[in-house]
């Protein structure tokens, strides 16, 4: 694989984690740039890791990675996105005091485990050419890193246009991301 299709696979996979840090950087209160590197760098080490897991996989047991990952990415993304939302109905109007500084740590990785599935299973079809596992995976974590950061800073704008309709629509997007992946899945 050539460094332009590397860059272009790196971009592609980091999309996913970037709606999500959009809407992560939403619904916290004013996430300063360092929340916004910390999460880039949860989904940025998790997107590198994934791929180099799906490429062991493909070497042991391709057929069932490639059978279930989609369930698994949908799930996870439908329960933090309904998560999200039944936060956001669930919250009083004084939005200022209640909007979180940073998110949890285990809830990062959790939604960048969810939106990471995707390059597990890239990393299974990559078990079959000639490429450099470890520089593609690499090439996939910078730019998810990069791509986290810059949704949270972005999410950190809209996030007091919207309110408490942030964590909302955050879980939408989950949601919609978890379809996605599902659709994608199964139209092909």
């Amino acid at each position: 694989m050539n460094l332009s299709a590397t860059i272009l696979l790196a971009f592609g996979m980091s999309m996913d984690a970037f709606a999500a840090s959009i809407g992560k950087g939403a619904t916290l209160h004013k996430p300063k740039f360092s929340e916004a590197l910390r999460t880039g760098l949860i989904f940025g080490v998790i997107e590198t890791l994934t791929p180099l897991i799906g490429w062991g996989l493909g070497m042991l047991a391709s057929q069932f990675v490639l059978e279930w990952n989609h369930w698994i990415a949908f799930v996870l993304l439908v329960f933090l996105g309904v998560r999200m939302i039944v936060e956001g109905v669930r919250g009083d109007d004084d939005e200022e005091t209640l909007a979180p500084n940073r998110h949890g740590f285990w809830l990062l990785v959790t939604t960048a485990i969810a939106t990471s599935l995707d390059a597990m299973a890239v990393g299974v079809g990559l078990a079959f050419l000639q490429v450099s596992i470890i520089t593609t995976a690499l090439a996939i974590g910078c730019a998810t890193l990069i791509m986290s950061t810059l949704g949270m800073m972005i999410g950190r704008f809209i996030g007091p246009l919207l309110g408490k309709r942030a964590e909302i629509l955050g879980g939408i997007v989950l949601i919609g991301i978890g379809s996605q992946i599902l659709w994608s899945h199964f139209a092909g």
